[in-house]
C-alpha cells in the first residue's frame, strides 16, 4: 500500500505581519503620551493608507480637560510640493502656534497630505477630508468634540482649508468626487470654521501672475507648483484648475465662518486672491473677515512679530467653536 506524502506545514506570516489583505485603510490611535502639563500627544497616527503611496499621518495634541474639547486641523503649506505637518512656516515658531491653540483649550491636529508630484489634485483634498473624518470617527478615543472642528492652513494649506470648508460632503457630481474614498468613510467631513493664511483661491487668475520661484535644493529649476498640483499646466487643464479653486464653491451654500489673513505685498500669491474669495463669501451671506497685513510678503515676511496674527486666528476659532 502506497503511503501519502506528509502534509506540508501551513505557512505562517512573519511575526507582527497582519495576514489580512489588502492593508487596512487607516489605523486606530495608539495610547497617547502624556506630558507633565497633562497634554496628551498622539504622534504619527495613520489616518489614510493608499497602495503605492506613503501613509498619510497626523499628530494630535489635546489639552488637559475633563471633557471633549473642540479641535483645529492644521494644514501646512509648501506649494503642494513640500512641507511637513510638524513645522509651520519659518516665520511662525512651533511653540507659538501650538501654545496658542492649546492655551485656548483647543486640540491641535497637524496633518500631512500627498504632494503634487506624488499625486495630482484632488488627492490633497481627499487626504484633508479623510483626516477630518478620522478625527470624527475616533473622537471619543482622542478626547475631541466631533461637532466642533475647524481647519486652519497657510499658503497651499490655506487653499486646502478653504476647500475643506466649502466643498460639502453632500454634494453631487464633480463635487461628490472631491470627497474621496481614502481612509475612514461614512463620517462627516464638514467643518465649523476656517482660517486661511494667504491662500490660492482662483488658480485661473494666477496664470498671468509671474512666480518668483527659487532654485530647487539640488540646483535644478523649481517645479511650477500649479503644474504639479494639477498634473499638467492650468492652460492644458482649465476645468481641473476651476475645480481646484475655492472661489468656485463660494456661493454654493452658506459657508462656515471664514477668517482670511493675507499680506498686501505678497509676491507669490497676491492679496487679491483673498479679496476675491471674501467678496464671494459675503455675497453668499457668509460670515467672513478679511485681515490685510500691510506690507507683508508671503509667509508674513516683513512682519516683526507674528504673535498678533496667531492670536487673532486662534481667538477666531475659539469663539466660533465655543471654546
Amino acid at each position: 500500500m502506497t503511503q501519502s506524502p506528509p502534509m506540508a506545514p501551513a505557512v505562517q506570516p512573519p511575526a507582527g505581519i497582519d495576514s489580512g489583505w489588502p492593508p487596512p485603510p487607516y489605523r486606530a490611535p495608539a495610547p497617547p503620551l502624556v506630558g507633565q502639563d497633562g497634554v496628551r500627544h498622539f504622534d504619527g497616527l495613520t489616518y489614510a493608507a493608499t497602495l503605492g503611496y506613503r501613509p498619510c499621518l497626523l499628530d494630535v495634541h489635546v489639552p488637559a480637560s475633563g471633557q471633549p474639547v473642540p479641535a483645529v486641523v492644521w494644514i501646512h503649506g509648501g506649494g503642494w510640493l513640500e512641507g511637513d505637518r510638524r513645522y509651520p512656516p519659518p516665520t511662525v515658531p512651533v511653540e507659538l502656534l501650538h501654545g496658542a491653540v492649546l492655551g485656548a483649550g483647543l486640540a491641535l491636529i497637524a496633518i500631512d497630505y500627498r504632494h503634487g508630484l506624488e499625486a495630482p489634485f484632488p488627492a490633497q483634498l481627499h487626504d484633508t477630508k479623510a483626516a477630518i473624518r478620522y478625527v470624527r470617527h475616533f473622537a471619543a478615543e482622542l478626547g475631541i468634540d466631533k461637532d466642533r472642528i475647524a481647519v486652519m492652513g497657510e499658503s497651499a494649506g490655506g487653499h486646502l482649508a478653504a476647500l475643506a470648508g466649502l466643498v460639502r460632503p453632500e454634494g453631487t457630481g464633480a463635487t461628490s468626487a472631491l470627497e474621496g474614498g481614502v481612509g475612514v468613510q461614512r463620517e462627516d467631513s464638514a467643518v465649523q470654521a476656517v482660517v486661511a493664511w494667504y491662500p490660492a483661491t482662483d488658480i485661473g487668475v494666477l496664470l498671468s501672475h509671474p512666480l518668483p520661484m527659487p532654485p530647487a535644493p539640488d540646483g535644478s529649476a523649481y517645479p511650477n507648483p500649479f503644474d504639479a498640483l494639477l498634473g499638467g499646466t492650468p492652460e492644458q487643464l482649465p476645468e481641473l484648475a476651476r475645480v481646484a479653486s475655492p472661489l468656485t464653491y463660494a456661493g454654493a451654500a452658506t459657508p462656515p465662518p471664514f477668517l482670511l489673513i493675507h499680506g498686501t505685498a505678497d509676491r507669490l500669491l497676491p492679496y487679491g486672491q483673498s479679496e476675491a474669495l471674501a467678496a464671494a463669501l459675503r455675497d453668499a451671506g457668509g460670515d467672513v473677515t478679511l485681515r490685510p497685513v500691510e506690507g507683508a510678503d508671503h509667509i508674513f515676511i516683513g512682519v516683526p512679530d507674528v504673535t498678533p496674527i496667531v492670536t487673532e486666528s486662534v481667538d477666531f476659532i475659539a469663539r466660533r467653536l465655543g471654546a
